[in-house]
Formats: structure tokens, sequence, C-alpha cells
């Protein structure tokens, strides 16, 4: 089954969140990773790593984000992940307390990641082209 990782620059946004589609999707594996690891507003690469591996599954794991610079951070986590990994986790640009839900009923519904990602088209934050 496919894992989500909330990363927010708020560690209460991203505990609120993940609880909340947990409530909705219990069977999913879902972690928050939100803050720095002193306790300040920020995003943490190793924490968002450590979040990866949590609810890594060959399904996959979606990673959901708050800021641009928490998308950056995502994306440098990737660049630690071993080369298999790599391949299975996707940062993905939807709304985030939206996508995280969303993503986590179809997952708990064991929709495969092709749906999901066609699912969170929908909801995308940037329309890049």
């Amino acid at each position: 089954m496919i894992g989500i990782v909330v990363i927010s620059h708020s560690e209460k946004i991203a505990e609120g969140i993940a609880e909340t589609a947990k409530q909705m999707a219990s069977e999913v594996k879902i972690v928050a990773v939100g803050g720095t690891d002193d306790g300040r507003i920020g995003t943490d690469v190793n924490k968002i790593v450590d979040g990866i591996n949590k609810v890594y599954s060959e399904d996959g794991v979606l990673l959901f984000y708050d800021l641009g610079s928490a998308m950056m951070n995502a994306e440098m986590a990737l660049e630690f992940l071993e080369e298999d990994k790599k391949k299975n986790v996707i940062i993905v640009d939807a709304a985030l307390v939206e996508g995280v839900i969303s993503a986590s009923v179809y997952a708990n519904l064991d929709m495969d990641m092709d749906y999901i990602l066609s699912e969170m088209e929908k909801i995308r934050i940037n329309k890049r082209e």
C-alpha cells in the first residue's frame, strides 16, 4: 500500500493533517514531518528522509508539502535515498490538506499510484508546463 509523508514548516500542522487523514484511511501508513529538529518553524531534510523510510512501500510513497522551501527539501531528501527507492517516491504538487486526505482515502481503497497521481492533477497548485 502507498505510504504518505506530510511535510510542513509547522509540526502541529503536519501532525493535524496526518491525524485527520489517518481517521479517514486507517490502513495507510502516514507520517507527519513538520518543523526542525530543535522545534523551530521550517523543514529538515533528515526528518523527511526518516519519514520516507518509515512509510516506504514498493507500491510507492507520496510526499506532500506546504511551501516552496519544503518542496526543495523534499527534492534534496530524494538525493539521500538508495537508488532503488528513489523511483518509488513522488513529490506531489497538490493542495496540502485536500491532497493528503484524498490520496490517503484512495490508497486505503487500494488504488494504484497512477490513479492517485491522476486525481492529484485535479487539485494541483503550480500549473507548470
